[in-house]
């Protein structure tokens, strides 16, 4: 990659995708110089081990960013307003992995395998999508620079870990409870902050995140926005469909498109897809060969199968998108970023 090591900080080091993040950085040998762990205030003193060395977690300020080059966010939307225009200003890239920034017109929102270009714009700030918008748009890239890509309506199943290390509690104790004939109360699904809580166990919650006033999700106006603005189409038709399953980790989309041009087989499908960047094809219906939640999880690829032609329209293909949401939804796509940084020569 290169022989210059880098000062980063992780932000939201103590939490489930700043884990991830420094599992990633580990894995990768991302080049570090020094390394700094950064939480909230409640978290700050825990002692977190890097790559066989102990560090203590400090608090999040501005000042800690002082000598910093890269800094990892994942702290949650509030912490980022806060705190990342101050990591900048001390010169630091920062690559945050909340809803904060990614609307923001002067911010590049980026998934390496679709729009690394997009780095090269950056006022200090790359924002990194929403985890269910990362791996379709990986899957629908290679489709739309071959075929172009008129229409996309997604439908997802999505992971509680997406909802953080609570949900993913209370599921595991709901099913213990219904298990053993118990009453129970939800207190976080579908949404902590919102009026009513659902049971996630044993059930399927097709709400994820608040209701806007069109009927849709903040998660399903995310998908449709943020592909919009990784794929540069303001005009590309997109719906979205959101919803919450009883999986621990991995979320599972099912989806349709139409292309720009008809007629490409379900093998020339295959074929551009087997070859395709971050993507791990498993499509064999005979052998019943397909991605699984299960499956995927641990693994930084984007795994896609079941690609078959609509049976109305030549233009029209299903196909069903597997990830890790905390790995490629999260925790990878931003150390690809950072990868991509050095690649390109944008990091000092």
């Amino acid at each position: 990659m290169t022989t210059a090591n880098y000062h980063v900080a992780v932000v939201g080091a103590t939490g489930a995708v700043g884990q991830q993040m420094l599992k990633t950085l580990e894995e990768r040998q991302f080049p570090i110089a020094s390394l700094k762990l950064l939480s909230s205030k409640r978290s700050a003193g825990k002692k977190v081990t890097f790559k066989g060395e102990e560090y203590t977690v400090e608090e999040a300020t501005p000042e800690a960013f002082e000598g910093v080059q890269v800094a990892l966010f994942s702290a949650g939307g509030s912490v980022s307003k806060a705190l990342a225009p101050e990591a900048v200003k001390r010169g630091a890239i920062v690559v945050d992995n909340t809803s904060a920034f990614r609307m923001d017109p002067t911010v590049p929102l980026v998934v390496p395998e679709v729009n690394e270009a997009d780095l090269k714009d950056h006022n200090g700030i790359i924002a990194n999508p929403n985890c269910s918008t990362i791996q379709m748009v990986v899957a629908l890239e290679p489709i739309r620079e071959k075929y172009g890509l008129k229409k996309v309506i997604v439908s997802t199943y999505q992971a509680v870990s997406g909802a953080g290390l609570e949900a993913i509690e209370e599921m595991k104790q709901q099913t213990r409870d219904i298990l053993d004939g118990k009453e129970f109360t939800p207190q976080i699904l579908p949404v902590s902050g919102d009026k009513k809580h659902y049971q996630i166990a044993f059930n399927a919650v097709p709400q994820i995140d608040l209701f806007q006033d069109n009927g849709y999700t903040f998660e399903e106006m995310k998908m449709i926005n943020e592909t919009k603005k990784i794929m540069h189409m303001a005009n590309l038709e997109v719906a979205a469909t959101c919803v919450r399953l009883p999986v621990e980790t991995g979320h599972s989309e099912s989806v349709y498109i139409e292309t720009e041009q008809g007629g490409a087989s379900v093998q020339e499908l295959k074929d551009l897809l087997a070859q395709a960047p971050g993507i791990t094809l498993q499509d064999d219906p005979a052998n019943q060969v397909y991605p699984l939640a299960s499956e995927c999880v641990g693994k930084n690829d984007v795994f896609v199968g079941r690609i078959r032609h609509d049976l109305n329209r030549d233009n029209g293909y299903h196909m069903w998108i597997v990830s890790d949401n905390l790995l490629k939804g999260a925790a990878w796509n931003s150390v690809q970023i950072a990868e991509s940084l050095v690649k390109l020569g944008l990091l000092s």
